[in-house]
């Protein structure tokens, strides 16, 4: 049976679900919090925070250069296919954790709370993968988005030289813009994230549709199965599991969804609904942008070695005109991806704090009494952005090297719950569950999310240089490294995972009215 009709079957053929109350502020007292933040997100606003993160305009065009080198047309089409089910497997098997602790904290509450021993140290690693791997998302996409407005200055005036100055500067500059989006109130988030939905998907129907009826010429329909090995490895298999990665990276960020629970209304329910949804809406229009860019290739060598391969896939297709104006589109995607971003990492921060995690806790959980938004939070979630592009100004390379543990301290952030949700017998489901099938689910999402941390540890190009060497496993052992010596040192002492601020009726009379 495949994997999305599996997921399917097993929504269908469900168990009756547990007591769970859907009231939102009781399940929340529940678990010991008051509530501090606004519910203005509908189920439609959690799924689209996701679905914006995820973005596939951003993520297929800043990865699908690395692609046409790590396996070509095979493995972008059908590795984006199969590692999409296995996200499938991740989202479903992270919706259930999320129906049964819908909280700001997500991944690192749950962790504390699904771990049979060590819950302080199980919660303070999980908490601190998820924060530095949001923080290398927002500055990475942010980043690329520099990059790409640059690519269409320099389409626009020919003159115009980008240097690495001018990326940092502009990368500064939508940050501010972000976080000043950001301190508003969480109803302007959710019309932001709404536009963002349909920018989307109109912009992915327009890219498609010039890339499909312009171009005279089109691959013919067996390219989709040509192979290319041009990452310097001998053997074609590494480098086609090396491919698979385009995908991997585009899939990321749909725990936006559980961090924006306790602003979310029916968060048992709509909070796991907009994961999954994000990632199978994502998968589909995904798949069909890669089919487009993938058979409007022309050169293949010349285009797949341009400093930006699918731009020069749409000049090369559609000419530079309408190459520049369909730019504007994904630029558009890059700059709401980056704010979604920031919006899941301020909730994060606020929860971490909260349960007094972070230095200057207090600090960074207190909330907006106008806004009823964690204003400190948001610039702290965009100043760490910025430290970590600064090293842009020097070396591409040492940009990377900070930001690659992006996408491995995120998925072991989200394998870390699921894991312990497997040792866990006792395991109370929320409303939406998967049933006798959660722990299969679990397993599978578990055993992908190893297999993807490893290859994205790897070498990923030879010769292996200074500039080639893939930094991601120096710079998770550097995050590793600081937090076990802050953990031994002085946290383990005062940080025994999410704590109670009291009884339900205790934790109801500290809500903020």
């Amino acid at each position: 049976m495949s994997g999305p009709a599996f997921l399917a079957r097993t929504k269908s053929r469900r168990a009756q679900p547990a007591p769970v109350t859907l009231d939102d502020d009781a399940t929340l007292h529940a678990m010991g919090y008051p509530r501090k933040l606004t519910r203005r997100f509908r189920a439609f606003d959690n799924f689209a925070i996701s679905f914006t993160i995820i973005n596939i305009i951003s993520g297929i065009f800043s990865s699908f250069g690395f692609g046409m080198g790590a396996g070509g047309p095979r493995i972008l089409v059908f590795g984006w296919i199969g590692v999409s089910v296995m996200v499938l497997f991740v989202g479903a098997a992270m919706g259930e954790i999320a129906s049964a602790y819908p909280t700001s904290g997500a991944l690192y509450f749950s962790a504390g709370k699904l771990a049979k021993r060590h819950h302080g140290a199980w919660s303070w690693y999980t908490g601190w993968l998820n924060f530095v791997g949001q923080v290398g998302g927002t500055a990475a996409t942010n980043y690329a988005a520099a990059t790409f407005i640059q690519a269409f200055v320099a389409l626009q005036w020919p003159s115009y030289h980008p240097r690495p100055a001018h990326t940092v500067a502009i990368t500064a500059v939508i940050l501010l813009a972000q976080a000043l989006i950001n301190t508003y109130t969480v109803q302007l988030i959710a019309v932001v994230n709404r536009i963002s939905v349909w920018w989307l998907l109109i912009g992915m129907v327009v890219i498609v549709a010039a890339l499909t009826f312009i171009p005279a010429h089109h691959q013919p329909a067996s390219f989709a199965t040509h192979f290319v090995n041009n990452t310097g490895f001998t053997y074609g298999l590494y480098g086609g599991m090396l491919g698979l990665l385009v995908t991997s990276w585009t899939f990321t960020g749909f725990d936006g969804s559980f961090h924006m629970s306790e602003e979310t209304v029916k968060a048992t329910v709509n909070a796991p609904k907009g994961i999954m949804r994000a990632i199978a809406c994502s998968a589909l229009a995904g798949l069909i942008l890669m089919l487009a860019l993938v058979y409007a290739i022309r050169d293949y060598a010349q285009e797949a070695g341009a400093s930006a391969p699918p731009v020069q896939i749409l000049i090369d297709a559609l000419g530079t005109g309408t190459a520049r104006l369909l730019l504007l589109i994904v630029i558009g995607a890059m700059l709401f991806c980056g704010l979604a971003n920031m919006t899941s990492n301020t909730r994060q921060i606020f929860a971490f704090s909260r349960d007094g995690a972070m230095p200057g806790s207090r600090w960074w959980h207190s909330v907006s009494p106008r806004t009823r938004t964690p204003v400190k939070a948001v610039w702290l979630a965009a100043a760490c952005p910025m430290v970590l592009v600064l090293p842009g100004l020097w070396s591409h390379t040492a940009f990377t090297a900070v930001v690659s543990v992006n996408v491995v301290g995120l998925f072991l952030a989200y394998g870390v719950p699921i894991f312990l949700r497997l040792r866990l017998d006792t395991f109370e489901p929320g409303p939406w569950n998967l049933g006798r099938y959660g722990k299969p689910v679990a397993r599978v999402a578990v055993t992908w999310i190893v297999i993807s941390n490893v290859l994205f540890m790897l070498p990923q190009a030879s010769p292996i240089t200074a500039t080639s060497f893939n930094y991601a496993p120096i710079a998770l052992g550097v995050v590793l490294l600081i937090a076990t010596v802050w953990w031994f040192a002085s946290a383990r002492a005062r940080f025994q995972g999410p704590v109670s601020y009291g009884r339900p009726d205790e934790v109801a009379a500290m809500d903020l009215i």
